[in-house]
């Protein structure tokens, strides 16, 4: 049957592809350029976030958080390495053998260190658990090249972990400083928290909500918990916090790009460009970003707008409630209904600090 029927249909795909196709799609790489593509994009925001909010706005807010940021790290950087400049300092992490991996095994050791940390830590910021642990495991051969990590949620019933994928290739050209950040956002207080709260409230919740996934609040939670980490005391150095502080300024660089494409008909170039100056990332991991989102339109956005409307809650609530501010009731109330929309996240917020009154 392969031979017979797949592998030729494959193939006649492929000619269609290159004879048919390509010859007429068009040259510009943002949806703006379809009948309607503004509207389209608009549409796109509002389904990845929840929120009905103009592209031109996320295009600033953007910039403003890229800037933020990196002062934060020229901060870090100033005081516990000695110079202002960021890029040499993050190439230097990224490339020095001084601050890679040598083993695949010293890289499961430092994830497996990393989460335990985290798993201590948790109730001192959380009133509901997740119940069903979470393991470190490398990825199959098969995969190991193609993602850098992930997490695998555990089964409704207690019967298997959750499971976080770490690709282990080549540890000889991977920064150890990368690896915390990463191991919090698909961990603790990351995927694995969010994501197995909401399987295990059961029957309190719609079943809607135990699988729903809204990439505004579920990515931006996992970027909130890589920031949290540090108000934690989870990171183990000031090289790991400045990785972190890198690793979310390249997601704020998306807020800039993803409209950037498809609302200002930016070029891959163009694309690239700002995220190389703005994050120094190695030229082919800002190249895989740029070909991910022009057919995944405001994809790129949701994990930014989520992380800052997580905050500006955080904050309005620290606002209206003073010293009565509690920081686990907080986060349970951010967790007790899944993934939702980031508006129905607001909306909760909001009835919860109404009804502390």
């Amino acid at each position: 049957m392969i031979e017979r029927e797949i592998i030729p249909a494959m193939r006649g795909y492929r000619d269609f592809l290159a004879t048919e196709y390509l010859p007429r799609a068009r040259t510009e790489i943002g949806v703006f350029a379809n009948p309607h593509g503004s509207e389209c994009y608009r549409a796109s925001i509002r389904a990845t976030t929840g929120l009905a909010i103009s592209p031109d706005s996320v295009y600033r807010l953007g910039l403003a958080t890229v800037d933020q940021l990196e002062n934060s790290m020229r901060l870090i950087a100033v005081q516990s390495f000695g110079t202002s400049d960021v890029s040499r300092l993050l190439e230097r992490l990224r490339r020095d053998s001084a601050y890679t991996f040598h083993t695949r095994d010293e890289m499961l050791g430092r994830a497996r260190e990393t989460l335990e940390r985290a798993r201590r830590a948790i109730p001192r910021w959380f009133g509901r658990l997740p119940r069903a642990p979470v393991v470190v495991e490398p990825y199959p051969a098969f995969r190991e090249r193609q993602s850098v990590g992930e997490w695998n949620p555990p089964a409704e019933d207690g019967s298997r972990p959750g499971i976080y994928y770490l690709s282990t290739y080549d540890p000889r050209h991977k920064s150890r400083a990368d690896l915390e950040a990463l191991s919090f956002h698909e961990t603790i207080p990351g995927h694995h928290l969010q994501g197995t709260i909401a399987l295990e409230r059961g029957d309190t919740i719609p079943a809607i909500a135990r699988y729903f996934w809204s990439p505004g609040m579920g990515e931006g939670w996992a970027e909130y918990a890589e920031q949290l980490a540090d108000e934690m005391g989870l990171y183990s150095s000031d090289t790991a916090r400045f990785a972190m502080l890198a690793d979310i300024t390249l997601s704020a660089t998306l807020l800039v790009v993803d409209t950037g494409i498809h609302e200002f008909g930016w070029t891959r170039e163009q694309s690239i460009d700002y995220i190389r100056e703005h994050t120094h990332v190695p030229l082919l991991r800002a190249e895989v970003g740029v070909d991910r989102y022009p057919v995944w339109p405001a994809q790129g956005l949701s994990y930014g707008l989520g992380r800052l409307e997580i905050r500006r809650l955080r904050a309005f609530a620290v606002q209206r409630l003073g010293a009565r501010f509690d920081i686990r009731a907080f986060h349970d109330h951010v967790l007790e209904n899944g993934a939702v929309p980031l508006p129905l996240l607001r909306l909760a917020i909001y009835r919860w600090l109404d009804a502390s009154r």
